[in-house]
């Protein structure tokens, strides 16, 4: 039996059309958050809970995700030669060397399922994660990757990481209904995909982190285009109910929506607020900018 997690699969094909034009030709996955891009938040997340494999699967104009994980041969050498060993570092600790990078294309945008899909041939018959990059999460014990293998390893069953939203809400969200078992876990009984609030089954929103087991592939190559005309995510988990149990997790930890601007403005003023080298002094200059009479 599979005792852990070894394989993360990243959905990065998307356009980022709500950061246009910023997204026209660079990923939304590659917006900076302070000095450090989404993409690489989420991946050193996958890497602290222990996933050695790394699968993006990627599209057009995303040529700039493998660049950022590949070695660059001529920066190093300029930043050597220059002695800024610190830089040098950062640079070649992109992620550790005992961790590998796949590079999949999703040749057509037909939704997160289809991208899922896509990983198939490289995922094989092992359970695996699923990571969005743009919902960036935060908890400074453990990340919330690191907590859903626990709850894998002690479920065995696909794992949806939760949180409640407010309701008006709900249509952003596939929205679950759950029943609570004898040890306090939250079963999935029912998952609905972006329903107005009138139809939602809670306010318990899935945010952008599962554990899949590989049975998810059958239902999603026989999962037709729900919301949006996409192959959705969601639909197949709703058959996978049919079969399997399905664990809620509401996982600690702060999100942040990075998909909307309004979120990705927060997460960047209060990781700025936590850098160890501007911390103090973006502070400083928010203090004085709300202190400041505006015109």
């Amino acid at each position: 039996m599979q005792k852990t997690i070894r394989k993360a699969v990243f959905p990065v094909a998307g356009m980022g059309t709500r950061f246009l034009p910023a997204t026209k030709a660079n990923p939304k996955e590659m917006l900076p958050i302070v000095d450090k891009p989404l993409i690489q938040y989420a991946a050193e997340e996958a890497e602290a809970a222990g996933i050695e494999h790394l699968v993006f699967v990627t599209g057009r104009n995303k040529r700039s995700i493998p660049d950022h994980f590949d070695k660059a041969y001529e920066l190093e050498a300029e930043l050597q030669a220059a002695g800024k060993e610190k830089l040098l570092r950062t640079v070649q600790n992109v992620l550790p060397d005992d961790v590998s990078c796949i590079y999949l294309r999703q040749a057509e945008a037909k939704g997160l399922g289809h991208a899922v899909l896509c990983a198939k041939p490289v995922i094989g018959d092992e359970a695996f994660a699923v990571s969005l990059a743009d919902d960036l999460i935060k908890d400074e014990v453990e990340g919330c990757l690191s907590q859903m293998v626990k709850q894998y390893e002690q479920f065995r069953c696909s794992i949806l990481a939760v949180q409640e939203v407010p309701p008006e809400e709900t249509h952003k969200y596939g929205i679950v209904k759950t029943e609570t078992g004898p040890s306090g876990q939250l079963f999935v009984t029912r998952i609905v995909e972006k329903p107005a609030p009138a139809d939602a089954p809670s306010n318990l929103a899935v945010v952008g982190r599962y554990i899949l087991t590989p049975r998810i592939f059958d239902k999603l190559e026989t999962t037709g285009a729900g919301a949006g005309g996409e192959i959705q995510l969601t639909d197949a988990i709703a058959g996978l109910l049919d079969d399997e149990r399905v664990v809620a997790y509401p996982f600690r930890g702060k999100r942040y929506d990075c998909g909307s601007k309004l979120g990705y403005l927060q997460a960047t003023v209060e990781y700025g607020l936590e850098h160890e080298e501007l911390g103090e002094e973006f502070a400083e200059y928010l203090r004085e900018l709300t202190c400041t009479p505006q015109p």
